[in-house]
Formats: structure tokens, sequence, C-alpha cells
């Protein structure tokens, strides 16, 4: 469950850089443009009185889905003429001072993600039309004489401006003075009198009452009360943007600092793939020595298979002759067999010794690959994670700063044209560059030698959220083309031909 947001502050001012905000006369830094058409008037004007003054932004053809709920009096325009309206017909008797509050203003909200949720559930109307009913009935109906709804920042949310008109007994009531005898004293004015009073209406019970009352209107909608007596405190617009400023330089480190670890995985990946080559390498060559070890086991049992033949036709040959030369040949068939009994133990030694090798060299790859392959896993999940990161840091550079996606366009149109780094870094500060030397366009596919031009980045005319290049106060393109015609029309002049006049004598 998300938490309400309500802020209330006073304002001895005559309101117009307020009334210049809420309607967009005065873009604000944060506002996001495209998102402008969404914002709605909640005071309708009058019948047969336009709109003065219209944002440079908005869409008219969109107006049409703007909703008025609460009408102004007949002759009132905007936000500031409507809170003199409320002064003027209130029945005050008393002159208002010159620093005295004349509005309270009201801002009221939720949590982003809660208001996003609304606004997908087509609850907004419905979430509109019950902050207006409790403003009307926490601070009166004629008292609440403007409610915007801003749809073009990040989260939803309602200005409201209030006149403090009250009635009733003064907080502050002055003790009776019975000093002496002869004290003048005062008739006690009427209770029912009404009064420009915003202390009655901004006390320190009366703020922790419209906290209450407010959270349980929007109980509803899943918001509920912040915690009673933090020590949260409201963020001014200007503390806000310093804030973001700060952030936004640790936001560079921050990305030399994802690519850095981005570059140190990627060489780790490296290193693991070679490792697992060499591994595999060395498996294939241990399994060849192996099959040639096999190769030359089975020619020595075939050649122990022959020496016994002999040696069985020996001794039928000895007993059936029995010469000295059969006896010698049995002692060297003895001496071979001692040596290929020998031999047999050695080569049940290294197939015992190749076994437990191939098993331990088994073991030890399985052990790798499987650090591989979670070393991997790990790898990818950081560099999701720092992908997303990265890309949420991006998101917020461009949020923050509406210029950042047209300066980064900018730097490479002045790279092609052929400003060097220097050069483009001073053009991207928007300050004008004294420039001579080759501009090249890329449409015309030819470069123009140039001596001492202007040059300078400022926003286009016809667009205020882009950029563009200007060389001597002209835009690039029309200025290459411009520049590329007069060489044209330099090449293609025709030659004059002389009329002939005849013979001279």
């Amino acid at each position: 469950m998300g938490y309400v947001v309500l802020h209330l502050d006073k304002s001895p001012d005559n309101e117009v850089p307020m009334t210049a905000h809420i309607a967009r006369t005065k873009m604000p830094p944060n506002a996001i443009p495209e998102l402008t058409y969404l914002n709605e008037e909640l005071v309708e004007y009058p019948e047969g009185i336009a709109r003065t003054r219209m944002p440079s932004n908005a869409i008219p053809s969109l107006t049409c889905l703007n909703e008025e709920l609460v009408e102004f009096p007949d002759g009132v325009t905007n936000r500031t003429e409507a809170i003199d309206h409320r002064l003027e017909h209130a029945g005050l008797t008393r002159k208002i001072g010159t620093n005295q509050v004349r509005v309270i203003r009201v801002m009221l909200t939720g949590t982003q993600e809660d208001m996003q949720h609304i606004v997908q559930e087509g609850r907004l109307k419905a979430w509109c039309a019950d902050n207006l009913e409790w403003l009307r009935r926490t601070f009166g109906a004629e008292n609440v004489v403007s409610a915007v709804l801003h749809m073009d920042e990040a989260t939803p949310h309602i200005h409201a401006a209030v006149v403090p008109i009250v009635t009733g007994e003064r907080r502050k009531v002055r003790k009776e003075q019975t000093d002496g005898p002869d004290k003048r004293k005062y008739r006690t004015k009427s209770a029912s009198r009404p009064r420009l009073c915003a202390d009655d209406v901004m006390s320190r019970v009366k703020l922790k009452e419209y906290q209450d009352t407010y959270a349980a209107a929007m109980a509803k909608y899943g918001l509920q009360r912040g915690i009673d007596g933090s020590k949260a405190r409201h963020v001014t617009t200007h503390e806000f943007y310093r804030n973001a400023i700060a952030r936004q330089q640790n936001l560079q480190d921050n990305i030399g600092e994802l690519l850095r670890i981005e570059e140190e995985k990627r060489k780790a990946v490296e290193h693991a793939t070679k490792q697992e080559q060499a591994v595999r390498e060395e498996l294939h060559q241990t399994t060849a020595e192996l099959n040639a070890v096999k190769g030359v086991l089975k020619t020595e049992r075939l050649k122990n298979s022959a020496a016994e033949v002999g040696s069985t036709i020996l001794d039928g040959i000895g007993s059936m002759i029995g010469t000295s030369k059969v006896k010698r040949q049995e002692q060297e068939i003895r001496v071979l067999r001692q040596e290929v009994t020998a031999r047999d133990e050695m080569i049940e030694i290294l197939q015992t010794k190749i076994q437990t090798m191939q098993s331990d060299h088994s073991q030890e790859l399985t052990a790798m690959q499987a650090r591989h392959a979670a070393q991997t896993a790990n790898l990818t999940k950081r560099h999701e994670k720092e992908m997303s990161l990265l890309k949420t840091a991006l998101s917020k550079a461009v949020k923050w700063f509406p210029y950042f996606r047209e300066m980064i366009r900018m730097e490479s149109v002045c790279r092609t044209a052929g400003f060097n780094d220097k050069q483009t870094a001073t053009l991207i500060k928007g300050k004008p560059l004294e420039y001579s030397g080759e501009l090249y366009s890329e449409k015309h596919d030819y470069k123009f030698t140039v001596e001492r031009v202007t040059a300078q980045i400022t926003p286009d005319p016809t667009d205020k959220r882009e950029l563009q290049l200007n060389i001597d106060k002209i835009p690039f393109k029309e200025w290459c083309k411009e520049k590329f015609e007069k060489l044209r029309n330099a090449f293609c002049q025709p030659v004059r031909q002389q009329k002939y006049k005849g013979p001279k004598f």
C-alpha cells in the first residue's frame, strides 16, 4: 500500500509565478513536454471566455479531452483573477495587509507507483472528483477557487488554490485589560463576520486533521497516511535540482566503472574459454597415448602365444631326439618367458597407472567444467544487473536533462562536419566558435573551405525540443545547400559569344 501526499503552504504574493507554472506558460525543467496535453484544468472557464494563454507545447486538437469540474465566476479568466475575485466578494471589512497571506497552495497526490496504477486502472477521474470533494468539504466550496491536474510530470498531481476566508472567534483572543478605571474598552466584534486569516486554517491541530481526513478519503485507492509525527520534510524544487545535479556528476563515474567491470568480465570469460580448450586438447592427447599402449599390449600378447606354441613343439622334438641343442633352446625359451612375464607385469602397472590418470583427469575436467559454468552464470547475472543499472542511469539522465539526447546527436553532427574534440566540446556547451578550415556536407559529399566563420549550436526555432548547428547564424543544412548552389552555378556559367562585326581594315 502506498502513501498519500498532501502539501500546504502560504503565499502572500499575487500568485502570478505559480499561475504561470500551473498554466504551463513557463515550463519547469522536470516536466515532460510530450505529456503536457494530458494536464486537466479542474476549474471551468465560463461560456464565452476563451483560453487567453495557450502553452507553446500544448496540442490544440486534444484540448477537448480536458475535463473542467468547477466553474470560474463570470469575467474571471485565470487562477490569479479567481483569487482576487473571492477576496473582493467575501464581505471583508478589514483592509488586507501588504504581507498578509491571500491564498494557500495545496498540492495533492500519492506515491508515484500507486498513482501510475490508478491511471492504468482508469480511476483517475474518480480520484480527481474525490479530491475536489475533500477540498470543498474541508475548506469550503467558495474558498476553493482553483484546482488543476498535471499529467506531464513523473507523478500525476493536483494544484489547488484555497483562499483562507474563515468565520468564528479568533484563536488568539486578547485578554481584557483592567489595569485602571479609565482604561478604554472596545466593542466586541461579531463572530460570524468573515475575515482573512491563514493562521486559523494552518494551525498545527488543523494540519494534522487535514492529513487524517485526506488519508481516510483516499483509502479506497490503496493510499494510506504517512507516519504520524515523522521528521521527514518537504524538499523544495531548488534542493531537488541541486541534488539531481550532484547525482548527475556521479553518474558519469558510475558509467565508467560499469564499462570497466564489463571489460574485466569479458577478459575472464575469454580466459575460462582458453582453459577449457587446453583441457580438451590434453584429454585428446591422453586418449591417443592410451590407444597406442593398447596396441603395444596386443602385439606382446601375440608374441607370448607364439612363444608358447614354439615351446610345445620343441618339447616334442626334444623328447624324440634328446639333443643338447634342444636343451639350450629350452633355456633360451625360459629366459624369454621370464622376460615376457616381466613385460606383462609392467604392462599391467602401466594400464593401472593410465586408468588412474584417466579417472583423475576426468574428475578434474568435470570440476573445471562445473566451475566454468558457475562462473559463466555468475558473470552473466552480474552483467544483466549492471546493464539494467546502466539503462536506468541513462534513462534518468535523459529525463533530468531534456537536451541530453540531442547533445549526443549534435556531437555526431559536429564530428561529421569536421570539428575536432575540443571544438565539439565548445559547441556542445552552446558557445560560439570561430572556425577556419574545411566543413564536410554528408548530403552533397563535398568539403567546403571556409575562413573565419562563426559556428554555434542553438535550439531549433521550429521545435524547442531539438538543437541545430548554425554557421554564421544560418542552419548548417541550409548553409551547405547555399554554398553548393553557388559552386554549381560558377562551374556551369555559359561563355558569352561576341557578334561578328566583319574584318577590320
